[in-house]
C-alpha cells in the first residue's frame, strides 16, 4: 500500500484519549525531532501540552491501520480555536508573541491555527491535504473570516534566517488593519536585509513548506518575528483573510461549502 492510499480518517478530537495521541505526535514532531520544550511537557509519558489544550478543538489525521493494530493512530495534528471560545481562555496562545489588538478590534470572526505537524513517516504524501480539506470544512461551517496563528523556522540563528525573513516582510506584509506586531522581550525584527539584497530562490528554499502554502493562499506576516527559545524556533504570525483569497483558492474554498465561485 502507497501513502496515498492508506485509509485515512480526519475527525476532531473527542476524549482524552484522542487528546493524548495528539499530544505524543507533537512530543516526537515539537520535543525529540526540533528540541523543543515547555513548562507543562511530560517527558517521561512523552506528552507536548501546555494550558491552553483543553479549550481548542484538535483537529486529527488518522491512520485507521495503525488504531486497528493498537498502534500510535495520530499522525496528523491542527490545533484551534474559534473567537467566541475567547471567554474561556482569556487570552488566544499566539497574544503570549504577537500584539492581536488589529484582529480583536476588526469584529470578526477569528480562528487560531497553531501546534501543526505531521509524522515524518507520512509527509510528501497526501496527509497534509487531508487535514486542510478537513480544515475548510471548519472555516466553511464556523463562518470564519480571518485565520491566524504562529508559524516557525527551525532555530533561532536569525543570520541564517535572514534572506527568508526579510522577503516575508518586504513582499507580504499584513495590510495595516490586519497587522498584528510582535510583542517585546524576544522580538527580532525582519527587514534585516534591503530589498535589493534578497535572493528570492534561496529566501523560497528557506521557507517551511506550511508557511509558502499559507503564502499561496495569499496569506500575510505581522510585523516582526518572535524568538522562541524553549521551542528553539523563529516564529512569525500568519494572517490570512477569507475574503482576500486568491481567485482560485477562493473557489476552492466555495466548492467544499457546496457554492458556485
Amino acid at each position: 500500500m502507497t501513502a496515498d492510499e492508506i485509509p485515512f480518517l480526519v475527525r476532531l478530537a473527542r476524549d482524552s484519549r484522542d487528546l493524548a495521541a495528539a499530544q505524543r505526535l507533537r512530543y516526537r514532531v515539537f520535543v525529540q525531532e526540533l528540541g523543543g520544550s515547555g513548562p507543562l511537557v511530560d517527558h517521561a509519558a512523552g506528552l507536548e501540552r501546555d494550558e491552553f489544550d483543553p479549550y481548542f478543538d484538535h483537529l486529527l489525521l488518522i491512520d485507521e491501520a495503525r488504531e486497528a493494530r493498537g498502534d500510535d493512530y495520530v499522525i496528523g495534528v491542527y490545533r484551534l480555536l474559534p473567537s467566541d471560545r475567547l471567554a474561556q481562555t482569556g487570552r488566544f496562545y499566539s497574544e503570549g508573541e504577537y500584539d492581536l489588538s488589529a484582529l480583536k478590534a476588526s469584529g470578526r470572526r477569528l480562528l487560531e491555527l497553531g501546534r501543526s505537524c505531521v509524522h515524518p513517516d507520512y509527509r510528501g504524501g497526501t496527509a497534509m491535504l487531508h487535514l486542510w480539506n478537513a480544515l475548510a470544512d471548519y472555516v466553511l461551517e464556523r463562518e470564519i473570516e480571518i485565520l491566524f496563528g504562529v508559524a516557525s523556522f527551525h532555530g533561532t540563528d536569525v543570520q541564517a534566517l535572514a534572506q527568508p525573513l526579510a522577503f516575508l516582510h518586504h513582499n507580504h506584509l499584513a495590510p495595516a488593519a490586519l497587522r498584528v506586531r510582535v510583542q517585546p522581550g524576544q522580538a527580532q525584527r525582519m527587514d534585516l536585509l534591503r530589498p535589493d539584497q534578497i535572493d528570492r530562490r534561496a529566501a523560497m528554499l528557506g521557507t517551511p513548506a506550511l508557511i509558502k502554502a499559507y503564502l499561496r493562499l495569499g496569506g500575510f506576516v505581522g510585523e516582526g518575528a518572535w524568538l522562541d527559545h524553549a521551542f528553539n524556533t523563529t516564529d512569525v504570525c500568519l494572517v490570512m483573510d477569507t475574503k482576500k483569497m486568491s481567485a482560485k483558492h477562493r473557489a476552492f474554498y466555495l466548492r467544499k461549502s457546496g457554492h458556485e465561485a
